[in-house]
């Protein structure tokens, strides 16, 4: 599929494009909000600055893909795949990120107020001066992450590991921290 059918068949009221092929597609500022996008190929994908609030990206692989700006709000990404994925300024407002694989993901200044990032591998991503507050965080591994200026008040962070984590400056009013791993163990 490519960005012009993808954009006519939306237009026309189709929402369900789970599965699709979209690797490398460019579909920069583009609205597709309520989208379901399950299982979708995007990786390497241009999304800058697209509307994809309260889609549905359950599982969908989005390596390397440059979501910076997107609006992703409400969004469902539990299990999806964005390693190395540009998600700088994006908002995950309220979003799913249960069990998603953002490994050095660059999510610098994005908006994850109330996000649930349960079990989400975020080791050695770029979370600098990111708003995590409320979010739930708890087992999700922070290991080398970059969280210098970061927001994590109120944040559950229960069991989560921040081994060789940067937290320099990082706000941690209120957050829960039984078990949580602040340096590697010897």
């Amino acid at each position: 599929m490519n960005r012009q059918e993808l954009l006519d068949r939306y237009a026309a009221g189709e929402r369900d494009f789970s599965v699709a092929d979209l690797r490398d597609a460019s579909l920069e500022g583009v609205d597709l909000q309520e989208c379901v996008l399950h299982g979708a190929i995007l990786d390497g994908a241009n999304l800058r600055g697209a509307n994809l609030s309260r889609s549905d990206l359950s599982g969908a692989a989005l390596n390397y893909a440059d979501l910076s700006g997107a609006n992703l709000s409400g969004a469902d990404l539990r299990d999806a795949m964005l390693n190395h994925a540009v998600l700088e300024g994006a908002n995950l407002e309220n979003a799913i990120l249960e069990e998603a694989d953002l490994l050095a993901a660059n999510l610098a200044e994005a908006d994850l107020e109330d996000a649930d990032l349960s079990d989400a591998d975020l080791s050695s991503a770029n979370l600098r001066s990111a708003d995590l507050s409320r979010a739930e965080l708890d087992a999700v591994n922070f290991q080398s992450a970059n969280l210098s200026q970061a927001e994590l008040d109120y944040t559950d962070l229960r069991g989560a590991n921040f081994a060789d984590a940067d937290l320099t400056d990082a706000l941690l009013e209120g957050a829960k921290l039984e078990g949580t791993m602040l340096a590697e163990e010897k």
